[in-house]
């Protein structure tokens, strides 16, 4: 585990992974009719991808939104983590909400060749996320194809936007705030500035699929139990990937409580950090620091019985 250098992600680099990982969000613009704004607000689920920092929407050509912004250009979108499979439920159960970003700004349609400009910016994305994962090693592909999401879920999902036969207006949305929402619910106000120059985590289009992948294997699971034991000395019995991303990765640990008045202790649901040791710039990295770690921690819990 590292020392004191900056072990997390910036404010702005959450809303950038978290923007980078997901591919669909909820798009808000103020209701028009004919005598223009009702002032009532209309809301739709569409797909987007981010370039150069700011969101591009596909909205199907039918919805309203595309009403609604000859009238007024001024909307609001909200992304939240992808939460996949089994750490879903477990949220819902213990009514801990997804980390998000909650964006306002303008929704510009872009016309002609922008558009073009736009889809194969796209269909770039789209062909660097398939290639790495063509790339990758057995390790990698073997987290991955445990979920059952699939490996490519984001780039297929927006695949859709290329090959379907829906037809889209495709808008670019110039951004006037940004807002982190933790999963605690606190709210961080996001410079502008720092979301344009800061960069998307390089794992974030592949992280709901690996966290899927960790979370649907009893193995993975039962290497991050020992994690919480070793590297955190935290009483674990159960445990899922939460997050992960190139400086380390948070974990839903179910540990033991402090002592309440009568002595006795309980489990609880508690988010753990860990560490790498360096910095995961891409899958390799990734998955041969955890394949170390969890080697590390089945070297010092070995003399313990009852344990693997």
């Amino acid at each position: 585990m590292k020392g004191k250098k900056s072990t997390v992600l910036t404010f702005a680099e959450k809303c950038k992974t978290i923007l980078a990982s997901n591919w669909q969000g909820n798009l808000n613009t103020i209701k028009a009719d004919a005598k223009g704004s009702k002032e009532e607000i209309y809301t739709s689920k569409v797909k987007y991808f981010v370039k150069k920092g700011k969101p591009y929407f596909w909205v199907p050509e039918k919805d309203l939104h595309n009403v609604n912004t000859i009238i007024d250009e001024r909307g609001s979108f909200a992304v939240t983590t992808p939460f996949p499979g089994p750490l879903a439920n477990l949220l819902r159960l213990i009514k801990k909400p997804p980390a998000r970003v909650a964006l306002t700004g303008d929704a510009v349609p872009l016309k002609g060749e922008k558009v073009k400009l736009a889809v194969e910016s796209l269909r770039e994305s789209i062909s660097s996320e398939r290639k790495a994962i063509k790339e990758s090693t057995y390790a990698v592909s073997g987290i991955l194809s445990s979920s059952n999401l699939g490996c490519t879920p984001r780039s297929d999902n927006l695949q859709e936007l290329i090959d379907g036969i829906e037809k889209y207006v495709v808008y670019k949305f110039n951004l006037s705030s940004c807002i982190y929402i933790d999963s605690n619910g606190g709210t961080h106000e996001v410079n502008l500035e720092d979301v344009e120059t800061s960069r998307p985590d390089p794992l974030s289009p592949f992280s709901s699929s690996l966290i899927d992948g960790i979370n649907q294997s009893e193995l993975r699971r039962r290497a991050l139990v020992l994690f919480c034991i070793t590297y955190l000395n935290r009483n674990a019995k159960d445990a899922f990937m939460l997050s992960v991303d190139h400086k380390g990765f948070d974990v839903l640990g179910k540990v033991l409580g402090p002592a309440m008045n009568d002595g006795s202790r309980k489990y609880q649901w508690k988010e753990l950090r860990f560490t790498f040791k360096e910095e995961a710039r891409d899958l390799e990295t990734l998955c041969r620091q955890l394949v170390e770690m969890e080697e590390e921690a089945l070297k010092n819990v070995s003399s313990f019985s009852g344990l693997g």
